[in-house]
């Protein structure tokens, strides 16, 4: 079955970094656009960022353009998202997705 696993959330200051794997299993990876998504206490899921299958196509929320990095690798079947000056306003709770499937997410504080 399809499987997604995102890890590497934390507790982090402003203007920290931090990087997210999603781990991905039960379908064709390489073959699969996948995005991000996330999740701020009491509100919607908000859409952050996509990647097309082949990594060459990337697409950023303005929320985050310019301080988020989205890759993939099609071999070890994982995404990445490298989220570098971070901000309180990206608290969140981040799923990586595939269609309308998403891991169980990973938490993101960013705190003082």
């Amino acid at each position: 079955q399809v499987q997604l696993v995102e890890s590497g959330g934390g507790l982090v200051q402003p203007g920290g970094s931090l990087r997210l794997s999603c781990a991905a299993s039960g379908f064709t990876f390489s073959s699969a656009a996948m995005r991000w998504v996330r999740q701020a206490p009491g509100k919607g899921l908000e859409w952050v960022s996509n990647i097309n299958n082949s990594g060459r196509a990337t697409a950023y929320a303005d929320s985050v353009k310019g301080r988020f990095t989205i890759s993939r690798d099609n071999v070890k079947n994982t995404l990445y998202l490298q989220m570098n000056s971070l901000k309180p306003g990206d608290t969140a709770v981040y799923y990586c997705a595939w269609g309308i499937i998403r891991g169980q997410g990973t938490q993101v504080t960013v705190s003082s």
